[in-house]
């Protein structure tokens, strides 16, 4: 720990993905993380597939065990860059479809803002954790992102699923395992 003003800071946690039940199970409400290994991009419509598949009793075409989804449509990648900007998109567009991918493996989320009672029920019952995002920032995150390639849903564009290679990828535990949330704390200094 180290001092700011007077006040404690945390120390940033590194985390690999996938995610492991412990690894969630570590982190809290306002920890700062930086993100590597494999995340898979996914928004409302590549949601919906993919709980239609899981409805429907089919095989997915993303492994959801540890796995961590972005919730981002990045922009097209410049001439000789990886991605475009890849800012995170309203969490609570997806709070209809988390519920059953977290009962599937999923152990983390990306994206920006509130989630909803049944996602925070369901985050404390799998285990797992959402991770926030800085939102306006998305060339600044699009930085640590080493390689993208679509592996679903090609049909949605820029909403396709992506598998991202992501190299200490800046993040808060927004809602974790047990309940904590950072809203909760907004105004306070860690």
């Amino acid at each position: 720990m180290c001092s700011a003003g007077g006040k404690e800071m945390a120390e940033v946690k590194k985390v690999s993905t996938p995610m492991s039940e412990e690894a969630a199970g570590g982190l809290r409400a306002g920890d700062e993380v930086l993100l590597s290994g494999e995340v898979f991009t996914a928004r409302d419509m590549a949601h919906k597939r993919l709980c239609e598949l899981i409805e429907k009793g089919e095989s997915l075409p993303i492994e959801l065990a540890g796995a961590v989804i972005y919730f981002v449509g990045p922009t097209p990648a410049r001439a000789g860059a990886v991605i475009g900007s890849a800012g995170p998109t309203t969490s609570s567009r997806m709070d209809g479809f988390s519920p059953l991918l977290l009962s599937r493996g999923l152990k983390g989320m990306i994206g920006k803002g509130h989630r909803g009672a049944e996602v925070v029920a369901a985050l404390k019952e799998n285990g797992a954790v959402h991770f926030a995002a800085t939102g306006g920032a998305g060339a600044l995150l699009s930085k640590h992102i080493v390689s993208c390639e679509v592996v679903a849903y090609d049909d949605l564009g820029t909403e396709a699923i992506r598998r991202l290679v992501v190299d200490d990828f800046p993040v808060i535990v927004a809602y974790d395992s047990v309940g904590g949330c950072v809203y909760d704390n907004i105004g306070e200094v860690r």
